[in-house]
């Protein structure tokens, strides 16, 4: 029962780290679509703020700077949507161009396209997970031939 624990708990690590893979490229190809083929409208920073997250002790601290955009689409509806990470530069009252897909107009984004970012940073992304996926999976098998080996008994 307990050398079960050696391969449930990489089991599930290894689903939320393809979950994460699976998110981590649908937002990749969502944001590079709305660059590829999306309307432009010109937007209003209705408010930016900054939100801290680790901090404390031996811990970095991270902040992220989130943005909230307001717009009208070309057909007459008012989109209101919330940016992470964007420009520090952006204050409340700027007018940015925004990109949007008809269809998900409260996906817009206001970066400006960097096709090469978006690449490197999925694909560090991706790297990443794949890694630590390859290590529950390594984990996995050294103890599948550990218990093997004792006759299924912990040594």
């Amino acid at each position: 029962m307990f050398e079960s624990l050696f391969y449930v708990v990489p089991a599930v690590m290894l689903a939320g780290f393809a979950s994460a893979a699976f998110l981590l490229v649908r937002r990749a190809r969502r944001i590079s679509r709305t660059w590829a083929h999306g309307l432009t409208a010109q937007a209003r920073c209705l408010r930016m703020f900054t939100t801290t997250s680790g901090g404390g002790g031996d811990t970095s601290v991270h902040t992220t700077v989130h943005h909230v955009y307001e717009f009208t689409t070309r057909e007459g509806r008012t989109v209101r949507f919330e940016e992470e990470d964007g420009p520090a530069t952006v204050l409340e009252g700027d007018v940015v161009t925004v990109r949007y897909l008809p269809e998900l107009p409260q996906r817009a984004t206001a970066r400006p396209p960097a096709r090469a970012g978006l690449f490197a940073g999925t694909g560090a992304g991706l790297v990443f997970l794949g890694v630590a996926g390859a290590f529950c999976v390594a984990f996995m098998v050294a103890a599948h031939t550990m218990f093997s080996e004792s006759g299924g008994m912990i040594p």
